[in-house]
């Protein structure tokens, strides 16, 4: 396929990448609403439950820089096409796992699909956009995004009241195949032809650091967080992350390349990015129970209360032009200004009302589309295009990342301070009883639903103080995190005036890491190949 006709095509290839990215939005949060009907089906525990959520994310964000680097050296829409494939096939095998454990391996391979297929939309809208152009097409790649987040849990909903909570899973099938369809139609081929070597030691230091590091922070409240089995789990996953990092700057082919990191702007733009997603996996995980053990609302029910975060369609094309206008400093800092209210305001809500929770969401919503736009055009603006895949890997990892640790840290906080927050059930309940009630909320609804009537209610009615009280402290870590996002921003992003200057500097001036770059009328560098399929 030719360049000119690349181009002619480019919003219709946009398109085809933002329903690949829809697709991964929906099985991101797809599941949270299943949950209640997971626990119960399969008889997970509450460590359980946090797997089944993380194990996608873990190995999402484990190997998009993976998923990056080989898309620049064998082909951005082969691995478009070998992402979107697992997804199918693992999520085929999700909707009919017969036990917890399965189910955890299942999303972890949905996962791993997903780390294909992430980065290769970003990459491939780098290669057939023009700069001029590359804002906007990001913009719409982030607000398509964003309508994941409310369109799974409203349309899982949907399935859950009707069918098995296995059904969810079944629904990105006939998305998928279309999808498929599409890319082999119309999307190009490109690749670096220039890298061929393979990372990986920074492939195992980097799943292997942040997989302990989150298997740590899981199992912590199981055990206790002054057990010296968890503690330990955790510190060997901070020193596979150290060890990755020292790794990347001595190797001759690193995933992540550390000149991407010579930028303030790249860094300040991953931090903010984190932040977002930290917050966002960790507050969907508590509202959902929120909305259903605590309210007593169905799945459809809750999904629809979740229809506020659409906010972001507004949010993003407005982060974008206040990019322009004042700079990427001034976006970063308001939108984690934004980012700690609502997780402030979540954290006010109570068990009597939702109105607070709906405004949290709304605020979370803008938020995610106001922020994670300009930080990522950013980011990919600030790469040699022969760098394309790694820096969409590290756009999506910096996100998905945030998602992971969100669960594991707010999700151990939630479990901890639930559990330190209920009342003395000695006595009250059998040994069994008391131990499932201890262990999550939804342990406690199951025990309240096989004891029925008045004592049933009763015992909910009991316990779910404790779990607004967890849901608050675990807000106020989420709105903690945000507050040091602003900080960060505010140090590390450059003013307008100075994004400007670096702007504007003549492109004999600027250097392009690892090799030279020969710029073509198209403004290509030679780096960066689109093929005839």
């Amino acid at each position: 396929m030719d360049r000119a006709t690349v181009h002619q095509r480019r919003w219709r290839i946009l398109a085809v990448l933002c329903l690949s990215l829809i697709i991964i939005g929906m099985d991101n949060l797809i599941l949270s609403l299943a949950l209640p009907s997971v626990q119960q089906d399969l008889q997970a525990d509450g460590s359980q439950l946090q797997w089944i959520v993380d194990s996608y994310t873990l190995a999402f964000g484990g190997l998009l820089l993976l998923g990056g680097g080989l898309g620049d050296r064998f082909g951005r829409r082969l691995m478009l096409l070998a992402g979107l494939t697992a997804v199918l096939g693992f999520s085929i095998g999700a909707a009919y796992a017969g036990s917890a454990e399965m189910l955890i391996a299942m999303r972890a391979g949905m996962g791993v699909g997903g780390a294909f297929v992430m980065p290769a939309t970003l990459s491939i809208i780098k290669d057939v956009f023009p700069r001029e152009e590359q804002a906007k097409a990001i913009s719409v790649w982030a607000g398509s995004g964003a309508i994941g987040v409310p369109l799974g849990p409203v349309l899982g909903g949907l399935l859950l009241e009707n069918y098995w909570w296995g059904s969810v899973f079944l629904l990105a099938v006939p998305v998928v195949l279309a999808a498929i369809i599409a890319v082999l139609a119309i999307v190009p081929e490109s690749r670096n032809p220039g890298r061929t070597k393979f990372d990986l030691v920074g492939v195992l230091l980097s799943v292997g650091g942040l997989g302990a590091l989150v298997y740590g922070l899981i199992e912590a409240p199981h055990y206790g967080w002054d057990d010296p089995l968890p503690l330990s789990i955790m510190a060997g996953g901070v020193l596979g992350i150290v060890l990755f990092v020292l790794w990347e700057k001595k190797s001759s082919a690193p995933m992540l390349p550390p000149s991407l990191f010579r930028s303030p702007a790249v860094g300040g733009s991953a931090v903010a990015m984190f932040c977002v997603n930290f917050c966002l996996f960790g507050l969907l995980f508590g509202v959902s129970q929120y909305f259903q053990f605590v309210n007593g609302h169905g799945p459809l029910a809750s999904g629809l209360r979740l229809l506020p975060v659409l906010t972001a369609i507004a949010g993003a094309p407005m982060g974008q032009k206040l990019a322009e206008k004042f700079g990427l400093r001034f976006v970063a800092v308001v939108g984690l200004i934004v980012l700690a209210a609502s997780m402030v305001t979540m954290a006010a809500a109570d068990g009597a009302g939702e109105s607070l929770v709906l405004v949290a969401l709304a605020l979370f919503g803008f938020t995610m589309g106001f922020t994670i736009p300009a930080c990522a055009n950013t980011i990919l603006a600030s790469a040699p295009d022969e760098q394309g895949g790694a820096a969409s890997g590290l756009t999506d990892a910096t996100l998905q990342v945030g998602g992971s640790l969100g669960i594991a840290v707010m999700g151990s906080v939630l479990a901890t301070s639930y559990r330190d927050g209920l009342p003395n059930l000695v006595g009250v309940l059998p040994p069994e009883a008391s131990a499932a009630v201890q262990d999550s909320l939804g342990g406690a609804n199951e025990v309240a639903r096989r004891i029925g009537g008045d004592s049933g209610h009763g015992l909910m009615e009991l316990v779910s103080p404790a779990f607004v009280s967890a849901l608050t402290d675990a807000m106020l870590v989420g709105g903690a995190v945000a507050v040091g996002g602003v900080l960060v921003a505010a140090l590390l992003l450059p003013s307008r005036k100075a994004q400007a200057a670096a702007n504007t500097r003549p492109e004999h001036e600027i250097e392009l890491p690892n090799s030279p770059t020969v710029t073509l009328p198209d403004r290509r560098p030679v780096g960066s190949v689109s093929e005839e399929r």
